[in-house]
């Protein structure tokens, strides 16, 4: 259970406040929570077309991990590789923030940082791990972020991986059930006076100025925090590609079992696939499961037809039980997902016009529940006029051109996904790095 899923009321008439904020995902949430906390005085206004934590906030992976979303390399051009790793830093900083405010505000979400653990089953994806763990080193990240492990030393970790070859781990990464965060959240900006309309479509977002289906809400700041659903906007149409990712979970699995697999509770496992996994160990003892290809729609990218399909399903399930054989045997109880934003850079970014009073903030591309904390406290402090260490990091400002127009981004989409789905069957038959893979690499998150 997430706690209580009745919606709020929606707007009903005019209103007006000091700044609205659009969109009750991590980003809006964290903005508001942050503002509000600075500011009492300050009438802040989140208004949510659903539910808060509807999107990708609630249906995610339920990784706390540090990260950047995007290329360094795109990062540094403008502002160099010493910015770089300190927004690394700050992304570390990020997941035990979350902590803490989870622990201060009394959020029931099962949040526990254990750390995660990168695993390769196949010789492709050890040199593919090597290499990644090697480039952190060079960046300036230590063997206290990140470690090469033997398959021994993983299997301290969890010792019921199948096929196990090498793996890395990383300190920095917890364990949270993200609708039970996003809905304890919105309760804790209602209690510092976050004033939150749910099922309240916005149609025409302007400075300040929010049109809304049911109403019209006048603000000297107006933040857009729509992520996906940025797209639903005839003008934002290129803006994001809405990727969706998809998940299912087993039923509670039996203390037998989890001593078999000897997974230690709040720590996140994944791979090195093209087209990989990422796990979790949920509150109520379950495998959580997920990971990307689900076919990008050309007539409606953003539908809940698209949370579900066979195909994903079944290959999710072959990698639970290929990847966890100790848990082959569960029923599989749960089926959904969620539409990542994902920009064309695959970096995030954020935007706040003093003159306007327009904000955006997003484009997490998957790095959502970590980067939007650290969003919404760089909003605070640009909408505070204020000058520190988070209003100067390197995805401040940061612009990214618009996808290409359909029906060239459909096609692209849907090679990408073919190819990367070929390329992991050829490594698991052969042992080799598949060369198909580097023709779609310029799409692709960097590594």
């Amino acid at each position: 259970m997430v706690g209580d899923l009745n919606p709020r009321r929606p707007l009903s008439g005019d209103h007006t406040c000091d700044v609205a904020i659009v969109g009750a995902g991590f980003a809006g949430l964290w903005t508001a929570y942050y503002l509000k906390a600075a500011d009492p005085s300050l009438r802040v206004t989140l208004v949510e077309a659903e539910i808060a934590g509807f999107g990708a906030a609630g249906r995610n992976g339920g990784f706390v991990s540090a990260g950047i979303a995007g290329s360094g390399a795109r990062y540094a051009r403008a502002s160099g590789w010493d910015e770089v790793l300190r927004a690394e830093r700050e992304t570390q900083r990020g997941v035990d923030e979350i902590g803490r405010v989870i622990a201060a505000e009394g959020i029931d979400c099962g949040y526990k940082k254990e750390g995660a653990l990168n695993l390769a089953t196949t010789e492709p994806q050890v040199q593919r791990l090597r290499a990644r763990t090697e480039a952190k080193h060079r960046f300036g990240l230590g063997t206290d972020d990140y470690r090469l492990l033997t398959a021994d030393e993983c299997a301290d970790f969890v010792r019921g991986a199948g096929g196990v070859l090498a793996g890395s781990f990383t300190p920095h990464s917890a364990r949270v059930d993200p609708a039970r965060l996003a809905r304890g959240l919105a309760e804790a900006c209602e209690r510092l006076g976050v004033t939150i309309y749910e099922q309240t479509p916005a149609e025409q977002l302007g400075p300040r100025v929010v049109q809304c289906r049911s109403g019209r809400i006048s603000a000297d700041i107006v933040i857009r925090a729509t992520e996906a659903y940025t797209i639903q906007e005839r003008s934002q149409r290129r803006s994001f590609l809405p990727l969706y990712s998809l998940m299912i979970a087993t039923e509670p699995l039996p203390q037998e079992t989890w001593d078999e697999l000897g997974w230690r509770d709040g720590m996140g496992i994944s791979d090195l696939r093209h087209l990989y996994y990422y796990s979790q160990r949920t509150i109520d003892g379950r495998i959580a499961l997920g990971g990307r290809g689900a076919p990008y729609r050309l007539s409606n990218p953003l539908s809940p037809e698209n949370e579900r399909d066979a195909s994903v399903f079944q290959r999710l399930c072959e990698t639970l039980r290929e990847a966890f054989p100790a848990a082959s045997q569960a029923s599989i109880t749960h089926h959904w997902g969620g539409a990542l934003a994902v920009p064309r850079d695959w970096c995030t970014r954020l935007a706040f016009d003093r003159s306007s009073g327009l904000g955006f903030v997003g484009a997490f591309g998957g790095h959502g529940v970590t980067a939007a904390n650290i969003m919404g406290r760089t909003m605070r402090d640009l909408i505070m006029g204020e000058s520190t260490d988070l209003t100067s990091l390197p995805w401040v400002g940061h612009h990214t051109r618009n996808w290409e127009p359909e029906p060239i981004r459909f096609i692209a989409s849907r090679l990408i996904a073919k190819t990367l789905d070929a390329s992991d069957a050829y490594e698991e038959r052969t042992g080799t790095p598949a060369k198909r893979a580097r023709l779609v690499q310029p799409f692709l998150p960097p590594s």
